[in-house]
């Protein structure tokens, strides 16, 4: 198979799970705690509106896939569709927002570790689970 070529062996269902292990995260879990606290069970009915507009736009996605499975990227599909200035803003925005992720995951970390062991600072979690990760590369 030559790298043109794009086998189709993802279902529906695959797509879907994609999109649901995507969306939970540590965020999902420590944000979650603090909205609730503030609104209380309201937050619920956010989280389903939420829920829904992000679960159209990745049918959305999964059609371009489907559809058109040219692109090996979605910063791929907003060049085809919408021009090569707008798949480079989506690439790097996508990828900014990685970065910012990944810092708020460290804290996260952090701040879960400290609430176990209070005696350990938190940048010392932060510290293992970077050295910890840079061992996977």
């Amino acid at each position: 198979m030559s790298d043109k070529e794009v086998k189709k062996s993802l279902t529906l269902r695959h797509i879907q799970f994609l999109a649901l292990g995507s969306a939970i995260g540590t965020g999902l879990f420590y944000g979650s705690y603090e909205s609730i606290k503030l609104a209380g069970s309201s937050v619920i009915f956010g989280y389903l509106i939420i829920g829904f507009i992000i679960y159209i736009i990745m049918k959305s996605l999964g059609d371009l896939i489907l559809n058109t499975p040219t692109g090996k990227t979605f910063g791929d599909y907003a060049s085809i569709y919408l021009g090569k200035k707008w798949g480079f803003v989506t690439g790097w925005a996508y990828a900014l927002e990685m970065i910012i992720v990944c810092i708020a995951d460290l804290t996260a970390f952090g701040i879960y570790m400290k609430f176990w062991y209070p005696e350990v600072d938190s940048w010392v979690w932060i510290t293992i689970l970077i050295f910890l990760l840079l061992q996977l590369i």
